[in-house]
């Protein structure tokens, strides 16, 4: 039997732990979310890996013979927070119930451990996997001897040989030392040759292979300064690379001996499990609940299925049951009209696998038509779209494991099958594992793929009733079923549907864009007195501020900046800089959205078919995504007139577009209850010139243009938590006046500022903050000691309730508007959102009824103590609807 001894690097694994987990305590008070991070990536190591030599290397202290070599090693780290140095104990207890060896060694590091334990293990024929976050580790690699890096947390792992170190960097794992003696190391504070980044040190090594080497061939280096560097800092780079060399032969007392690892007793792990309340990894374990799976049965083992062909189909009818399982897997990012690759069906023990050319089995389509038939799926709007560009339709779909997870974990920002099993402590193989990545991806043969396909939809069916039930504690639950889950519906058929796109009014914009572009470069060269490359910031640097001679403003590494908040400070010093910002503006509609969108449409139907991102945004906002119909510019007529483009699929209709006047502000005065917002919007006001009469105590005929656009600014900067720098910047007035504007707007509006003092209350208290339909937002920084940090957990705590609520209230419009149409048997279509706007298509003789259904159903959509306003219109074209 082979020795495979595995290494953790604990103190980089607790640490990576501690950051990517929000913090988590038990009853007692106990902070465990480092100890439950830790733990989670030990099970998958040990479950993907199975060595049969295990050990967990900690660091002993700060204090080692490097500090005394160099007593500024490590020296600008800062301070390990109590909530992470607390939880090492914990860790160390966890790894004892488990029977896991581990171990530190006064005056030197966990990378000392590590090095000598696996040359001692290379000596003794084991194959050694290192597990740490610490590329310093790298050095260590050889044919005996690999590096699992950790990322993204510790979700992921990348391995290391020797062979991935050369294609990375050309070097030798043993260079790894000379790389880190030449460039050092900010986070260990080992200061190598200043001035020397990777890149130049990647270039010497390649060159003179070692630190030495560069040393004894200075003379040959090119470039005098560096030259001049390198024979500066030549000692610094000497101890630097002692530095970074990890010991062999550090006097460890632990042998191979001592690691071998042995399964562990239930009588010892379940107490520690149940102390730390880790309720998941105890079902993971199969250890306090009879219907929970064991370890054995949640890994990548064989599966059996049925695959379904022609010959066997009838005989598998009576199993198209309900609830079941349903994984359809579409073969694309993009998956309007992309091949489904098959359909895997998983209830109880039936576990059946359709291959793509048994997708039109009368029977399957009929079940899946059928919305008596309850079905669980992964990505419910995803699969409806997929199956609708081969007309089979999807119905009754019922729970929808992206959906909850993202409910769960708002701020998450993978949603993968994978990852949600492994959040409740579950192993699902990934897709990236399975069809290879980039130029390596492939389809797998049936016996691979189908086993995959299947897993999936096994995994949806056992995560039904855990995500449920989290669902159900975090009081979500009616938010998946009664708006996200019917919402996805009514996006995939927005998305089906597509949107109408004029592709000759495109070409004529494009070249209307091209000739204006090429005027305004005509007129930049003249001013500039030479031609140059516009779009260069190197040549654009040097025109305005070596040969015209405009104030720098600011600077980079390579030159001076052009950055277009640089170019608007500059505005009013030369002519020139207004045209060169409306060439830069004009020369991105024209590449981004002109021939951008042109791209975008589908040959077969003349439309656009956006992809709406319903997992996506921590604050419940929809998105949207090839193309982002979301983000076409506004300010510039140019940019509104691209809209002209967006028109009606059928002759003789119209565009129809209904937008909420000021939401935000509407819900600010219902959740702080403000009386004099309340007031203002009850009485229809134009809330912004109430508020300047409130704030300068003027009449309503005395508020100047100024005045009214300084309350605006305050009115929508205080949505977001502005600061008085914030509002300086957007006024152009002192930090001074914007504080004091501000305090005038809270002693008026005393109730939005105990709003805002509530809101982070809250947040301080439960870690998260809602919206009026209880959709959590978490803020583990709210408690920080990092000012910065805090602060923007405090602006969010403010905003999210105000933000997450006007997304709620749109969802719920447009769930609403859906049932209203198929009821009343409407011809017109919903076919896009963006932002606080309902776009439809509408025929001429619905166009009556849609102007009062359409406001009705949005203005009643949520009751508010204010009334909610839609302004609706409509044209030939987006354009005109506006």
């Amino acid at each position: 039997m082979e020795k495979k001894l595995m290494i953790l690097d604990g103190n980089s694994i607790a640490n990576r732990a501690f950051y990517a987990l929000p913090l988590l305590t038990t009853n007692e008070g106990l902070y465990t979310n480092a100890v439950y991070g830790f733990t989670t990536m030990l099970l998958r190591m040990l479950e993907e890996e199975k060595p049969t030599h295990l050990l967990v290397a900690f660091d002993a202290g700060k204090v080692t013979f490097r500090t005394e070599e160099y007593k500024d090693y490590k020296g600008k780290r800062m301070k390990t927070p109590g909530e992470l140095s607390s939880q090492f104990p914990l860790i160390k207890e966890l790894l004892d119930a488990f029977d896991i060896k581990h171990y530190e060694l006064k005056g030197f590091e966990a990378d000392d451990i590590i090095g000598t334990l696996s040359a001692q293990a290379e000596t003794n024929e084991f194959t050694t996997l290192i597990v740490s976050g610490d590329k310093d580790m790298l050095q260590l690699v050889s044919d005996k001897t690999t590096v699992a890096l950790t990322r993204k947390g510790i979700s992921e792992v990348e391995l290391y040989s020797p062979a991935e170190i050369a294609a990375k960097y050309d070097l030798t794992p043993d260079q790894i030392i000379d790389l880190k003696g030449l460039m050092g190391d900010t986070s260990d504070n080992i200061p190598g040759i200043p001035g020397v980044g990777e890149k130049t040190a990647l270039k010497l090594l390649h060159e003179f292979k070692t630190v030495e080497g560069v040393l004894e061939h200075v003379s040959e280096v090119k470039g005098k300064k560096l030259q001049e560097k390198i024979e500066t800092h030549a000692d610094d780079a000497r101890m630097s690379k002692e530095l970074a060399t990890i010991l062999r032969d550090a006097p460890v007392e632990v042998t191979l001996e001592d690691t071998v690892y042995q399964p562990y007793t239930k009588e010892k792990i379940i107490p520690v499990l149940e102390r730390f309340a880790f309720k998941s990894l105890l079902d993971r374990l199969g250890l306090d609940a009879a219907e929970a799976s064991s370890v054995a049965e949640q890994t990548d083992e064989d599966i059996e299925f049925v695959i379904i062909t022609e010959e066997n189909r009838d005989d598998w009818t009576d199993k198209l049951t309900s609830p079941m399982a349903v994984m359809v897997e579409v073969d694309a990012e993009n998956y309007h009209g992309a091949p489904i690759h098959a359909i895997g069906l998983v209830s109880g023990s039936t576990r059946l696998y359709i291959p793509f050319d048994q997708i039109g089995w009368p029977a399957l389509s009929e079940w899946l038509a059928d919305p008596e038939q309850q079905k669980w799926v992964y990505d419910a709007k995803r699969s409806q779209v997929a199956l609708a560009w081969k007309n089979i339709e999807l119905e009754g779909i019922c729970f929808d494991v992206l959906l909850a997870s993202y409910l769960s974990n708002p701020s998450e920002t993978n949603h993968r099958l994978c990852d949600v099993a492994e959040r409740y402590s579950m192993h699902l193989i990934s897709d990236d594992a399975v069809y290879g990545k980039g130029a390596k991806r492939s389809i797998p043969d049936v016996s691979v793929l189908g086993a995959h396909i299947v897993r999936k939809a096994d995994m949806i069916y056992r995560l039904h009733d855990k995500m449920d039930t989290t669902l159900k504690e975090e009081g979500l639950y009616e938010l998946l079923y009664d708006l996200e889950l019917p919402l996805a519906t009514v996006l995939g058929a927005m998305e089906t549907k597509g949107v109408r796109v004029d592709r000759e009014r495109l070409d004529e914009m494009g070249a209307e864009l091209t000739e204006k572009l090429e005027s305004l470069t005509a007129r930049i060269h003249s001013l500039a007195g030479v031609e140059f490359n516009i779009n260069s910031p190197k040549q654009l640097g040097e025109i305005l501020f070596d040969k015209l001679q405009l104030p720098v403003v600011k600077k980079t590494k390579t030159g001076y900046s052009t950055s277009a908040d640089v170019l608007e400070k500059l505005e009013q010093a030369h002519e020139i800089v207004p045209l060169i910002l409306e060439f830069r503006q004009l020369g991105k509609l024209q590449s981004t959205y002109i021939e951008g969108l042109k791209k975008e449409i589908r040959e077969e139907t003349g439309k656009i078919h956006t992809s709406f991102n319903q997992a996506v945004t921590a604050t419940g906002r929809l998105s949207s995504t090839e193309p982002n119909l979301q983000n076409i510019p506004i300010r510039l007529e140019e940019g509104r007139r691209i809209r002209q483009a967006f028109v009606p699929s059928e002759a003789d209709w119209f565009i129809l577009a209904a937008d909420y006047s000021q939401i935000e502000l509407r819900i600010l005065a219902h959740i702080s209850q403000d009386e004099n917002l309340l007031d203002a919007f009850r009485r229809d006001m134009d809330v912004h010139t109430r508020t300047a009469m409130d704030v300068f105590g003027v009449d309503e005929d005395e508020v100047t243009s100024l005045m009214r656009r300084q309350a605006k600014a305050v009115n929508f900067g205080i949505v977001y938590g502005i600061s008085d720098y914030g509002l300086s910047q957007n006024l152009n007035i002192t930090r001074k006046k914007a504080a004091e504007f501000i305090e005038r707007y809270f002693s008026v509006y005393e109730g939005v500022r105990q709003y805002m003092d509530s809101s982070i209350a809250e947040a301080k208290k439960n870690g998260y903050v809602t919206t009026m339909l209880k959709r959590r937002r978490y803020l583990p920084d709210i408690n920080s000691r990092n000012f910065n940090l805090r602060s923007f957990a405090e602006r969010t705590a403010m905003n999210t309730p105000i933000q997450g609520t006007a997304a709620d209230i749109i969802k719920l419009a447009m769930v609403s508007m859906a049932q209203r149409m198929e009821e009343e048997r409407l011809e017109s279509r919903m076919l896009l959102q963006v932002h606080d706007e309902l776009i439809f298509e509408v025929p001429e003789h619905e166009l009556e009824k849609m102007c009062k259904l359409v406001p009705d159903v949005m203005e009643n959509a949520l009751p508010l103590d204010v009334p909610l306003k839609v302004d609706v219109n409509y044209g030939k074209s987006w354009y005109e609807a506006k």
